[in-house]
């Protein structure tokens, strides 16, 4: 099931938004993809990224895959256990966000799938 009250990429990523402030993770279709991940590179806290700009990579068994950011912000917070532990991509994925971005221009979610559209898009 597609969380309705997330954002989402065509790279399959998600966004939680709360005030002027987003959690990213990627989806379960992208864990799927990927199988068990074993590292996660995250950026520092302070990097600040353009929307679709690149802001890390995800390691599994099978691949290394690019992680982009959904918006413009700088990064505020990085899941540190994520980072440590990365097989909680596998376990939950939408709960196992891996930065926190300050957004620069909320307008940028209306270009982001709601989760109908990302729905389309994975069927």
């Amino acid at each position: 099931m597609i969380p309705s009250e997330l954002r989402y990429t065509k790279d399959h990523e998600w966004i939680a938004v709360d005030g002027d402030r987003g959690r990213i993770g990627i989806t379960a279709f992208a864990q799927e993809q990927l199988g068990d991940v074993v590292f996660v590179e995250l950026p520092e806290v302070g990097r600040t990224f353009a929307q679709g700009d690149q802001f890390g990579s995800i390691e599994s068994v099978k691949a290394v895959s690019d992680l982009y950011c959904p918006v413009s912000g700088e990064v505020v917070e990085v899941n540190a256990a994520a980072a440590e532990q990365p097989e909680q991509v596998n376990q939950d994925p939408y709960s196992t966000w891996l930065i926190a971005v300050r957004l620069d221009n909320p307008d940028e979610l209306l270009s982001l799938l709601d989760a109908a559209g990302y729905g389309e898009i994975v069927k």
